[in-house]
């Protein structure tokens, strides 16, 4: 059997950091500029897979190869999809009430 050929183009930690820097400042342009509350969730969620790729590449490239990167991706991602999930059922909530997803119209708590 031969031996396995090394890679053309070796992905090093600053790839998988340059990648979830990335993700991360386009998920806080999104939090910041956007007006629609379903749009502010998905940025939010770009934000979290950003914060995942960088402990993934962190752990990738430790010195004692360790799951704790991966248990954490995991963690975070389960708190995403928990976030997901209420934070789609209070926009549904407010639809109904207000009849608009627009953050700038829906800044009061009054009914």
């Amino acid at each position: 059997m031969p031996a396995a050929l090394p890679p053309l183009y070796p992905i090093g930690l600053q790839h998988g950091l340059v990648l979830g820097a990335l993700l991360f400042a386009i998920g806080m342009a999104g939090v910041l500029t956007k007006r629609n509350a379903i749009t502010i969730l998905m940025s939010v969620e770009l934000m979290l897979n950003g914060v995942i790729v960088t402990m993934v590449a962190f752990a990738r490239h430790a010195q004692s190869p360790t799951l704790v990167g991966q248990i954490f991706g995991m963690f975070i991602m389960t708190v995403a999809a928990a976030e997901a999930a209420v934070g789609l059922a209070i926009v549904i909530a407010v639809y109904r009430l207000r009849h608009t997803v627009d953050v700038d119209v829906v800044d009061t708590m009054q009914g």
